[in-house]
């Protein structure tokens, strides 16, 4: 019988970094997402195929059972070996899903651009959990590694609030819906930033100086969903910038970018690449497109509405 599961992806608005040491996190699920079929196959193994947006095979491999119930060491990780970890783990938490099994065959299908960093690897970890029957969250921890937040976004259709507390993840839905999201633009950076370096960047830097930047992260986050008008938003999104710009001793997206951009540009997730959130009262399509940044998605066109 043919299975088919689908995740969301993610843009991290608020947050970044220091939600991995119990911040609040204002996230946004985006229309954008990967998809997952199963279908019954043979021989002990996992014929695995994989496409992006455009319909063409980035990743291809046969996988028997016993490489994922006992897997070897890598020494490079490639696609196939963190591919095998994540399976790997599915298989300690729930060993069914292979014992009960002959094979299959798997189909992966992005809707956007691999290289747009909207979350391939945690739409991919909370599909392999929805096929598997484990907990998202813990597949992330065992696997990847990270806060979590994408795994909620993946799993919700509205906007939230994702918070650790003692370690386990809180996920709230709350209401965003602003008459200004049509001044809300997304700007793709044209390079994709690696979250699970900048993580490790982050945990061998980690100070009890940042530490400190938790409640001030909590207070904008709070300013954020509160904004009634543009101007109050960007207000925020400029506080913010200001604080992680100190914490992380990394100058903004718009000091180093956009210094002449008449608006507010707030870096989403890891600092350095993927997409950055751009807020100004006229359409900044040009300003962009000038500078080389060729892909600029408005509001609507990248999040989903509740």
């Amino acid at each position: 019988m043919k299975q088919t599961f689908y995740s969301n992806g993610k843009l991290l608005i608020t947050g970044e970094y220091l939600v991995l040491d119990g911040a609040k996190a204002f996230a946004l699920p985006t229309k954008f997402g990967q998809s997952l079929q199963i279908e019954p196959g043979s021989n002990n193994e996992i014929q695995w195929i994989s496409y992006d947006s455009d319909a063409k095979i980035w990743f291809e491999a046969t996988i028997p059972f016993s490489d994922i119930k006992k897997p070897t060491v890598a020494t490079i990780e490639t696609v196939q070996s963190t591919l095998i970890t994540i399976l790997h783990q599915a298989y300690t938490l729930n060993p069914a899903f292979l014992n009960n099994s002959k094979g299959f065959k798997v189909a992966t299908k992005l809707s956007f651009p691999r290289k747009w960093g909207l979350g391939t690897s945690s739409t991919l970890i909370n599909n392999i959990a929805q096929w598997t029957q484990v907990n998202a969250f813990t597949l992330l921890n065992t696997s990847f590694g990270g806060s979590g937040y994408d795994i909620a976004c993946a799993q919700n259709n509205t906007p939230i609030l994702y918070q650790l507390e003692n370690n386990q993840p809180t996920v709230t839905v709350i209401p965003f819906a602003p008459d200004f999201t049509k001044n809300i633009y997304f700007v793709y950076l044209n390079k994709k930033q690696s979250s699970k370096t900048a993580i490790n960047t982050y945990q061998t830097n980690k100070t009890t100086e940042l530490l400190k930047k938790v409640a001030a992260i909590d207070q904008i986050t709070a300013e954020f969903l509160h904004a009634t008008t543009l101007e109050q938003f960007a207000t925020a999104i400029e506080k913010h910038e200001a604080t992680m710009s100190y914490t992380l001793e990394t100058d903004t997206v718009k000091e180093s970018l956009f210094s002449d951009f008449d608006g507010a540009i707030k870096s989403l997730g890891a600092w350095g690449g993927d997409f950055v959130m751009a807020v100004s009262q006229e359409n900044p399509t040009a300003y962009f497109k000038s500078k080389g940044y060729e892909i600029i998605l408005p509001y609507d066109e990248m999040i989903l509405r509740n």
